[in-house]
């Protein structure tokens, strides 16, 4: 077998495509193996249209790069014909190495998708020896080559949140398949609020979904998510998780906290003394200073108390029990706070509870909680962070359709 052979079948090819010249260009920094192509003249090709066998009109020269032959930069050029089809005119006949329109192999741009998958573009256009944005473009046509392979039509719950992706009010928001355990994303876009639902729900119809099948929605308590939902997934009921109830009553404390310190010297470690569960680990300076604040009876002191009553409610067995002490809850809380001079934060986190219970209370008919967007959210960006922040919000959304969407395990088959 002489090299030919072995380059030949390397590269794949098969008739009519033959290799005719190979050589090595030492001139170049890094140096370059170059591979031509050509097509045997008298051949008929496929037009890329019909299919039809036409006979060559004409030859146009073409170059791709190709994979690294060792430490060599490598690259074919062939002199691609062009058919005359009856029907079509004149057409480029497609390749077997490469797809249309893409100044790549298919084995070089599958390399680079391998590496996107493990770590930041700009460090794996740095190996394979390309820019940034060539990448991008490659990452971009795979990942909504991807995306129209989507199917809805069994999706019957979905979680919904924004995420940042960049510094300011910049944001994206994700959408999820409830019931799925691994890569759950459904749909990522843009901002965030209404019209982010109204996209989503063009979207799910577009790949097979019915909006009326969609019978949960797990959200948190934006009025926008909440106002949108009903107008466009009517037939959902909401749930509001646990988690963000917690989360507006935790942040109560530490305003009640820090506006009663401008007048009350607070004993050191409060801070930290009130985020934290009475349940946690406490270091010995905590735990001095929520006793010290438990004896005075300060107003920081009952607000950490009405935040660590709501696990009272978290233990209700049913629907019936939770929506019980829920009402018990408010009623006694806002009698220990009403007329306080540093609570309003935790009235308002009461007339937040009090408005969303009925959103609330499905958690004790669900089987799905908000865990899984803030552990994904913390995925997302735990890979912006890694590679320093994209330059914009369409590179960061292809990223999270690679890392947790069904597009992840198409791209491993290409």
């Amino acid at each position: 077998m002489n090299t030919n052979d072995i380059m030949v079948l390397g590269l794949g090819l098969q008739a009519p495509w033959r290799l005719v010249d190979q050589h090595l260009d030492l001139e170049k920094k890094p140096h370059e193996l170059q591979l031509e192509i050509a097509a045997d003249r008298g051949s008929q090709y496929p037009c890329p249209q019909c299919q039809k066998m036409c006979s060559a009109h004409d030859f146009t020269e073409k170059k791709w790069r190709h994979l690294n032959f060792f430490q060599h930069h490598c690259y074919i050029t062939a002199r691609v014909p062009r058919v005359i089809c009856p029907e079509h005119g004149v057409r480029l006949v497609k390749v077997p190495w490469a797809r249309e329109g893409s100044g790549f192999t298919l084995l070089f741009e599958q390399a680079a998708l391998t590496l996107v998958r493990e770590m930041p573009v700009n460090a794996a256009a740095r190996i394979i020896g390309i820019t940034d944005k060539r990448l991008w473009r490659i990452v971009f046509h795979y990942v909504n080559k991807a995306l129209s392979q989507f199917d809805f039509s069994e999706v019957r719950s979905i979680g919904l949140d924004e995420t940042a992706s960049k510094r300011g009010h910049n944001y994206v928001t994700t959408f999820i398949d409830m019931e799925k355990s691994s890569e759950p994303v459904l749909f990522v876009t843009s901002g965030k609020g209404k019209k982010t639902v109204q996209e989503f729900t063009t979207f799910l119809e577009a790949k097979g979904g019915k909006v009326d099948n969609i019978a949960e929605v797990v959200c948190d308590m934006s009025p926008a998510f909440l106002s949108a939902v009903k107008e466009h997934l009517p037939k959902s009921n909401v749930t509001i998780d646990w988690f963000h109830i917690v989360q507006k009553f935790v942040k109560s404390v530490d305003d009640t906290r820090k506006l009663e310190h401008r007048f009350i010297n607070l004993p050191p470690g409060s801070r930290y003394a009130v985020l934290k569960g009475k349940n946690k680990r406490l270091t010995s300076k905590q735990v001095t200073a929520l006793s010290t604040l438990l004896e005075t009876k300060c107003e920081t002191a009952t607000a950490w108390q009405i935040k660590e009553s709501l696990a009272w409610i978290r233990n209700a067995e049913s629907i019936e029990q939770a929506e019980e002490r829920i009402n018990v809850f408010i009623e006694k809380a806002t009698l220990l706070v009403k007329g306080n001079k540093y609570t309003a934060s935790v009235l308002d986190a009461l007339a937040t509870l009090k408005k969303h219970a009925n959103q609330v209370i499905q958690r004790w008919a669900s089987t799905y909680t908000n865990a899984r967007l803030e552990g994904l959210n913390s995925l997302f960006q735990a890979a912006r962070n890694r590679a320093r922040g994209y330059r914009n919000n369409e590179t960061f959304i292809a990223m999270i359709y690679m890392i947790a969407s069904p597009a992840g395990s198409i791209l491993k088959s290409i």
